[in-house]
């Protein structure tokens, strides 16, 4: 699997789409992300419904997105379909513009067959073997592996897509950022870590990443750095003098700019 290269450009994810403009997880927030010069990604995050398909959603409920009080494991496909997923979209005036506009939440299948040739980097936010399987098995239907980067907090979904012999780029668990972060460089040469990116917060408590020195052993060891969740400029151009490879950000229309502006 390819490791960063310094002339590579850096990598700017829209994070679940144009959030700031449209329902968030939604191919409508997708597309208008899409639509921004310098929009080099999208990020999302997949749940497994009930009768096995991979849907397109942050939370493990429509709650806050539709305002429904279920989860999506426990409901099928064609129930989650008849859910308002613009509903949860609120503009800063407290107006809900995207309600009742007919947006479904996506499955995975439709974003990999609507967003073609697009980067995709997909959090997989339930530890279950069967949405690892699931997703790992539609990627390739598409022969997309080296498109479709794969996250998860949960460390046993990522040992499980590896030991699947994924041949896309995978993110490190928060256990191996911890062990990215302290173990001596020397030794990781000797016990490398098997991710390809470190996805992180700026800081964890009171451990930070947004330093040089971190990024400089991140790179040396073959792992691209992407930041999340930035929405400020200014602190977007400081991540990337700092060499940070990628940013996920709410806001890609704000910090455009910024990426093109190094292009």
């Amino acid at each position: 699997m390819p490791a960063p290269h310094p002339t590579r450009p850096p990598r700017l994810y829209a994070h679940r789409g144009a959030s700031a403009e449209a329902p968030e997880n939604t191919l409508p927030s997708f597309l208008c992300a899409l639509a921004i010069p310098g929009v080099d990604a999208i990020e999302l995050d997949v749940h497994l419904t009930r009768d096995g398909h991979p849907v397109v959603s942050h939370d493990p409920t429509a709650l806050r997105m539709a305002n429904r009080n279920v989860a999506w494991k426990d409901i099928d496909l064609a129930e989650a379909r008849t859910f308002d997923m613009g509903w949860g979209f609120v503009a800063p005036d407290g107006s809900r513009p995207f309600a009742g506009q007919g947006i479904q939440i996506p499955t995975f299948e439709e974003v990999l067959a609507t967003l073609r040739q697009v980067v995709l980097n997909v959090d997989i936010k339930r530890a279950w073997p069967p949405l690892v399987e699931r997703m790992v098995q539609l990627i390739r239907a598409r022969d997309a592996e080296q498109r479709v980067v794969l996250a998860s907090f949960h460390l046993s979904s990522l040992l499980a897509v590896r030991a699947l012999r994924y041949q896309g780029d995978t993110a490190l668990s928060r256990q191996e950022v911890l062990a990215l972060l302290t173990t001596p460089r020397a030794l990781l040469r000797h016990a490398p870590l098997f991710g390809t990116c470190a996805q992180i917060p700026e800081q964890s408590g009171p451990l930070r990443f947004a330093k040089s020195a971190f990024i400089d052993k991140c790179h040396a060891l073959g792992i691209r750095v992407d930041f999340w969740t930035v929405n400020d400029p200014q602190r977007a151009r400081e991540l990337l003098a700092l060499g940070a490879d990628g940013i996920m950000t709410d806001d890609p229309r704000a910090l455009a700019p910024v990426f093109l502006s190094g292009r």
